[in-house]
């Protein structure tokens, strides 16, 4: 519960454990529940090493300052905002300001991957609910005060984070899609996950174990789309996001979504939308905000 953080008062850990002899996807590595006051404060996301890891840190009071890939954010009280690294952003405490903060640090790959998730869903700014708030503060208790942590439990609260902010973005939203058959949804799965790599459909077909014109046939049949046609949406869907989400030029929109470079995201974007990408920009903004 957040009562319960706040009167056992400012502190920070290292959660520092010995290496498992089976890994664990989820982790948390670091927390704290800490004030800034009128000093320097600034974390840039990509000097922060190569490792990747990501950081949930939520405002209890005061307002602290985020730049997330052009895309300018001012965190005050009962803002979440999540962060993977390495990645283009900056994070600070402006001159003559306060910012009340808890915070947790974690790595692995499940963590990261609902990290992702939910920043392409809702970009790195949660308003999280009061009991999402006290779910993350419970685990950011237990991480900073309790004597001997092990490391199936670290992991739980790392979880507990996660799930808490999980609920806070996707709880009753509704499928895009019915149930997919599961070779289907893996292929499905697999585009989704990172559409800057190559999806040659000898590819998606072997993921799908299946031969490419069963393949073609059966994902067609289940999506509606053939399985280039799926890629592109898949891609415009992520440019459309990063058009509004930030102030990336075309060029980096188009390396972020594996198009081969901006002219040719631009004339694909046109085919599909009708519009340029910077016309898009420019109209959802004006008409729709974003």
């Amino acid at each position: 519960m957040l009562k319960d953080l706040l009167e056992y008062g400012h502190a920070v850990r290292a959660v520092d454990l010995a290496r498992g002899h089976v890994p664990l996807h989820a982790m948390a590595i670091s927390a704290g529940y800490e004030q800034r006051a009128n000093e320097v404060y600034s974390w840039d996301g990509r000097r922060r090493g190569n490792a990747p890891f990501l950081v949930v840190q939520h405002t209890l009071s005061g307002r602290g300052r985020l730049d997330f890939a052009g895309a300018d954010f001012a965190l005050t009280r009962g803002q979440t905002m999540v962060l993977a690294m390495p990645h283009a952003h900056r994070y600070w405490l402006e001159p003559g300001q306060t910012w009340e903060y808890f915070w947790i640090v974690l790595n692995g790959r499940e963590a990261l991957r609902l990290a992702r998730d939910i920043i392409d869903a809702n970009g790195p700014v949660i308003s999280p609910s009061q009991a999402v708030i006290d779910r993350m503060a419970a685990a950011c208790l237990s991480l900073i005060s309790r004597p001997e942590l092990q490391p199936g439990e670290v992991s739980s609260l790392a979880y507990t984070t996660m799930m808490a902010l999980h609920d806070a973005v996707f709880a009753g939203r509704q499928p895009v899609s019915p149930e997919l058959p599961p070779a289907i949804a893996r292929v499905v799965a697999y585009v989704e996950e990172d559409v800057t790599r190559p999806m040659h459909v000898e590819r998606l077909a072997a993921i799908a174990q299946m031969s490419r014109s069963h393949f073609v046939r059966q994902f067609s049949a289940a999506t509606g789309l053939g399985p280039a046609a799926f890629v592109f949406s898949a891609r415009i869907e992520r440019v459309q996001r990063l058009l509004l989400a930030t102030d990336l030029s075309v060029g980096d929109i188009a390396a972020a979504t594996g198009f081969a470079n901006a002219n040719y995201l631009a004339k694909s974007f046109r085919r599909a939308e009708g519009k340029s990408p910077l016309e898009y920009r420019r109209f959802m903004r004006e008409h729709v905000g974003a």
